[in-house]
């Protein structure tokens, strides 16, 4: 994410005072803040994998792919490349690993925020095409209704079969 400051309004600019680490924002939070980011941003980029692709290449891998990926697509000539906590192999631009990034750079919370939010809008949409998950509850993470819900029906084919789930376990998956 490319972030133009210099077309900051006063709303936009009292709404990036709320930026922070997408997890500790509310849902109705990302919600606001993510056409905002959009308006300012200079360059985004969000790129997404599926769960077979992350299951053949594990999940720590995957993501610094994604990583690398999307700032390829945003970084421009003599810029530095910031990333939250890890470096990325094969980036051709200036990087910088920023251990706690989204408390610290307002262009790596704003990315944290639109890639929360984009996954949670993935998954309401998901929940029409996969009934009985409740995808649109849980947004995919590991709640005690998700659980009951991978018992009584079995995994999706969005779930990861890499992922060590305790309900996953207690299936006979093969």
């Amino acid at each position: 994410m490319l972030l133009d400051l210099e077309r900051l309004g006063p709303v936009q600019a009292r709404a990036l005072g709320m930026l922070n680490d997408s997890k500790q924002q509310t849902p109705e939070g990302r919600a606001a803040l993510y056409p905002v980011i959009l308006r300012i941003a200079a360059k985004v980029a969000i790129v997404s994998r599926c769960a077979p692709g992350i299951d053949a290449r594990g999940l720590h891998r995957t993501n610094l792919a994604a990583l690398r990926d999307a700032l390829a697509r945003v970084a421009c000539e003599g810029c530095v490349c910031l990333s939250d906590g890890f470096p990325v192999a094969g980036l051709r631009h200036e990087q910088r690993a920023v251990i706690g990034g989204d408390a610290k750079s307002a262009a790596i919370a704003a990315a944290s925020v639109l890639a929360k939010e984009t996954r949670d809008r993935y998954m309401r949409r998901a929940d029409a095409a996969h009934p009985g998950w409740e995808f649109a509850q849980h947004v995919g993470y590991s709640t005690p209704e998700h659980r009951d819900a991978i018992e009584r029906l079995g995994v999706s084919p969005l779930h990861r079969m890499s992922f060590q789930s305790t309900a996953y376990q207690q299936l006979a998956l093969g």
